[in-house]
């Protein structure tokens, strides 16, 4: 089993809405619930990892922050570990995805070796973010998802479902696994 997983929130786990901090806007992802459901099911520890420069920029307080990570908590179970990293884009922090310091955290507090655990997100900083911390990356590409991210990324899914098949793919086979793993659908991966 991977030590850890680590999910990315906008665009990931739930739908991106920019700077949320209503909890009432909140919607989960297709299959974000049984996708958590099952890494729980197997005594894979889970956690969040997400940058919310909204509160470094004046958009988004802290409480706003917590109370849309309840309202997750709420749809999909409990996540256990939210690391959130407040910081503005240009405030230099060794925290903000591309950096390793929110995946070094959450694997820290979990008790995971960051070699062993796998990051699922939606754009290339969630991937960026786990290759400088050592972990595997799943991307799930979403709109928002460029296409030289998804190029660039050596595992992808369609859905985070997928994405977590892949995990556990990635654990049996040690992290750095195949060449490259994509899932198409259909039932095959």
């Amino acid at each position: 089993m991977p030590s850890a997983v680590l999910f990315d929130r906008d665009g990931t786990l739930v739908e991106d809405v920019p700077y949320n901090g209503d909890p009432g806007r909140v919607r989960a992802m297709p299959a974000a619930r049984e996708a958590v459901a099952l890494l729980r099911g197997l005594g894979v520890p889970v956690a969040v990892v997400s940058n919310q420069s909204g509160v470094g920029r004046g958009l988004l307080t802290r409480p706003q922050v917590r109370a849309v990570a309840d309202r997750v908590d709420a749809l999909l179970g409990p996540l256990g570990l939210w690391a959130v990293c407040p910081h503005r884009p240009d405030d230099g922090c060794g925290c903000r995805k591309p950096a390793p310091g929110l995946v070094l955290a959450a694997c820290a507090a979990l008790g995971a070796d960051p070699r062993r655990a796998v990051v699922i997100g939606d754009i290339g900083a969630d991937a960026e973010a786990a290759r400088a911390a050592g972990a595997a990356a799943v991307l799930v590409p979403t709109a928002a998802t460029r296409a030289e991210e998804v190029r660039a990324a050596r595992h992808t899914a369609p859905d985070l479902l997928g994405a977590v098949r892949i995990a556990l793919a990635l654990a049996r086979e040690g992290a750095a696994g195949p060449a490259r793993v994509r899932h198409g659908g259909g039932g095959r991966w």
